[in-house]
């Protein structure tokens, strides 16, 4: 109890203070500018806090983590561009919302669910930091292979129903991860001679171009009145009664998955979205709606990104390994300001713990307020007339590409990709099993050939919690086949339909 009230206690300090409100600034910014990744922004912030005390210098960037997780929703919806990786799946559910003149009601209930999840995770970190860090360390490469496996089983479900295509694509998708160095020699694959893709396809680059890019030039070619008009319309603002309910499932959902993918080392807020969101469409009542416009996928996925940022800072403090890119950037801060990482933090700096959980909590209240001040003011984005916010959605593609690599042949191929967006738009090819693809592809491989070099398949078959999750991956597929196939077979028959012609003598 000391230990909580003193970490707590140090907080209430100007300086504090000023140091959170300066990083939700940064942060809401951040994540509004499509390509501009938070951890992009935490490396940059980290040279400036570097001089500072540890705790004002932490207040700056874990503030900066969770303000940028609230400001990337506002693009993946309103514009379909996600602003960060970590609100890719936003855009499943978001845009549809949008075009269909509930913006209003997508922004409110993604702020909601963002700072439900974001809480849930830290209160785990509180209270069960020691038990799930000691799970963490129980996945070693089999494990993370079969976890992986269990992800790329949502390649059918972020389908849209058209399995093949999707599969398709999500083959595409992985061929792509195969580019650049090899993950275990380090020789050079596919990058026929290019330099610049030595270090794989830029992810930010495809992304943009997949998803925000490809609605712009989709526009163009269509100048559909009707749809641009949907987008202009934000509709309510606040869920009614029955809506609100609706959400609580998905939320809970989002927060439990975002939580548990976020203490996985290397998982990320990008993949716990994904996975909330196809474990809320299992549970949902209304599957059919998912992808067309459900607040409950918007929720589940914004929840779970958020919920992870606990999860990955417990990962970091209490095993000394990051949980993704954001924390392996703040891991060598705290490495700077003497501050280890690691099993024994919490038994000799347990009120450091504390003060990190309630600089959480802070940062994640004040952006709650802030996204829900600041909404009607995004309003006036889509007051431009259509041509003129073309120019501005590329102009912020343009850039928030170039800057993360400062570089024109990411810009280029993020165009690229927006043509190749267009043409599987115009084919009925989901561009989600791609973009999945590319994520998971390149953890899948390593962490199979790792597992390889170790001890061969026996490594996979013999570990429990990889069989565990490869069952889950097989059942994962085949259960709600066959579930729709017994409803089927168990659902009346329409009326009008005449019953079988008996036998003669049958019934006489």
């Amino acid at each position: 109890m000391n230990a909580l009230l003193d970490g707590f206690g140090a907080l209430f300090t100007p300086q504090i203070a000023l140091c959170i409100l300066a990083g939700a600034a940064i942060g809401m910014l951040v994540g509004a500018f499509p390509g501009i990744s938070a951890t992009m922004a935490v490396a940059l912030a980290s040279a400036f806090t570097l001089t500072m005390d540890p705790l004002p210098g932490l207040a700056v960037l874990l503030t900066i983590l969770v303000a940028a997780q609230f400001g990337d929703r506002i693009p993946a919806i309103l514009i379909n561009t996600p602003g960060t990786p970590a609100s890719i799946a936003t855009t499943f559910d978001g845009y549809a919302l949008a075009r269909q003149g509930k913006a209003g009601i997508a922004l409110t209930a993604s702020a909601y669910a963002s700072a439900i999840g974001g809480l849930v995770g830290i209160a785990v970190l509180m209270a069960a930091a020691v038990p799930l860090s000691n799970l963490a360390l129980e996945f070693g490469s089999p494990e993370m292979f079969a976890l992986v496996v269990f992800g790329l089983t949502m390649m059918i479900e972020v389908s849209g129903g058209k399995i093949v295509k999707g599969l398709l694509a999500g083959l595409f998708g992985l061929a792509l991860g195969t580019i650049g160095r090899d993950p275990l020699d380090g020789s050079d694959r596919f990058t026929f001679g290019i330099p610049q893709l030595v270090e794989g396809i830029p992810f930010i680059a495809v992304i943009i171009g997949l998803f925000g890019i490809t609605e712009v030039f989709s526009q163009m070619v269509e100048r559909g009145h009707a749809q641009q008009e949907a987008v202009r319309s934000f509709g309510r603002w606040w869920p009614n009664k029955a809506e609100n309910r609706a959400m609580i499932k998905p939320v809970a959902v989002g927060s439990a998955v975002g939580t548990i993918v976020g203490i996985l080392p290397a998982a990320g807020g990008d993949i716990g979205g994904i996975v909330a969101w196809d474990q809320a469409r299992r549970v949902s009542k209304e599957p059919e709606l998912f992808g067309k416009g459900s607040l409950e996928g918007l929720t589940a996925a914004d929840s779970s990104s958020n919920a992870g940022v606990g999860g990955s800072v417990l990962t970091t403090l209490a095993l000394g390994v990051p949980g993704d890119s954001v924390m392996a950037v703040m891991l060598g801060s705290m490495i700077i300001w003497g501050i280890q990482p690691g099993p024994s933090l919490f038994s000799q700096h347990p009120d450091l713990v504390y003060s990190i959980s309630g600089i959480l909590i802070f940062a994640t209240l004040l952006t709650l307020g802030l996204s829900l001040l600041r909404m009607r003011g995004v309003a006036k984005l889509l007051e431009l007339p259509t041509r003129f916010l073309w120019v501005v959605i590329v102009t912020f593609c343009i850039v928030g590409t170039y800057a993360v690599n400062n570089s024109v042949f990411d810009v280029g191929l993020m165009l690229l990709f927006g043509v190749v967006g267009l043409l599987l738009r115009r084919f009925g090819i989901p561009a989600g099993p791609i973009v999945l693809g590319l994520i998971l592809g390149p953890l899948a491989e390593r962490n199979f050939r790792r597992s390889m070099e170790l001890g061969g398949l026996e490594t996979i078959y013999t570990s429990p919690i990889a069989v565990v999750l490869l069952v889950a991956a097989v059942l994962a597929i085949a259960v709600p086949r066959i579930r729709s196939r017994m409803k089927a077979r168990k659902r009346p028959s329409p009326p009008g339909t005449p019953e079988p012609r008996q036998p003669a003598g049958v019934g006489s």
